[in-house]
């Protein structure tokens, strides 16, 4: 095979949507996999998971493939490290578009608007006590009917792959972690970080401080990498405990309820989000 027949096979025209039995699928939509049995080990891996849909392409012989991002990152469960971004390719009947929730039309043309894109972005380290609040959360909401444009991420501690997510400009992003504040262990907070500390030298003044991945940092180094911010939210966790104590697996019983309390609360903001009512100005409360 010469070098043209190589490009001819690698050129792929993206598309804007595409009827999947009677839906229109389109970027930044969300989809269930179900690979077919010809697929390699990685796609049976993702078989019954969910994933965003980050473009839709058609190759030189008419056939259409969906690059998707898993909600759920497998390599977590088979040992695998993956690239920040890294996308699978589906073909049409190997996905299956999730229903979307019906919202409320405009009253008049002239009102009407594109929703803004929301990051979920749960951070923390499993192996720190109640560092895994963030971690917990998320893997809870990836079980939930979400609104469409609306992304749940866990990102561990992968301050990096953050960064990239940030990078692509989701219109709101509502981080997720445990964030010490000296209130009753189990205690939630919702805050809305100053951004204008970002271009401080040492940050100082941003009202947050959380363990292992700070969030502002990531913030930072999105924005200096040329980010284009959208508003951003944290949803934290007062903890009893942030290392690994004598006996304990796991998070502790207060933690574990507030988790339980945390995923109606964001699913709350998402919702109010999306209803263009912004939960909080510059100030944080408790919940």
């Amino acid at each position: 095979m010469n070098e043209w027949e190589w490009r001819l096979l690698e050129d792929k025209v993206p598309v804007d949507a595409l009827r999947i039995g009677d839906v229109d699928v389109r970027p930044g939509d969300r989809v269930r996999l179900r690979p077919g049995k010809r697929g390699d080990v990685l796609d049976i891996a993702l078989a019954g998971r969910t994933a965003m849909v980050e473009s839709i392409e058609q190759d030189y012989e008419g056939k259409f493939h969906l690059a998707v991002v898993a909600d759920d990152d497998p390599g977590r469960d088979i040992g695998l490290m993956r690239q920040p971004g890294h996308r699978f390719f589906f073909a049409p009947e190997e996905v299956e578009p999730i229903e979307r929730r019906d919202l409320p039309p405009p009253s008049s043309a002239a009102q009407t608007t594109a929703a803004p894109s929301i990051l979920v972005a749960g951070i923390g380290n499993i192996f720190l006590g109640d560092d895994a609040f963030g971690v917990e959360v998320a893997g809870r909401l990836l079980h939930h009917k979400l609104p469409q444009g609306v992304r749940v991420v866990d990102f561990g501690i992968r301050g990096f792959d953050l960064v990239y997510a940030l990078l692509d400009g989701p219109g709101v992003t509502i981080l997720v972690d445990a964030c010490p504040c000296g209130a009753m262990p189990g205690s939630l907070h919702v805050v809305e970080p100053d951004l204008n500390s970002l271009d401080t030298p040492d940050g100082r003044g941003t009202g947050v401080e959380t363990h292992g991945m700070n969030p502002m940092n990531v913030l930072r180094m999105a924005k200096n990498m040329g980010a284009q911010l959208g508003r951003i939210l944290l949803v934290g966790c007062e903890p009893e405990t942030l290392g690994p104590e004598e006996g304990q697996l796991g998070v502790s019983e207060c933690v574990a309820a507030a988790i339980e309390r945390a995923v109606p609360l964001i699913e709350s903001l998402v919702s109010r989000v999306l209803a263009g009512e912004w939960p909080l100005r510059n100030s944080a409360s408790k919940v």
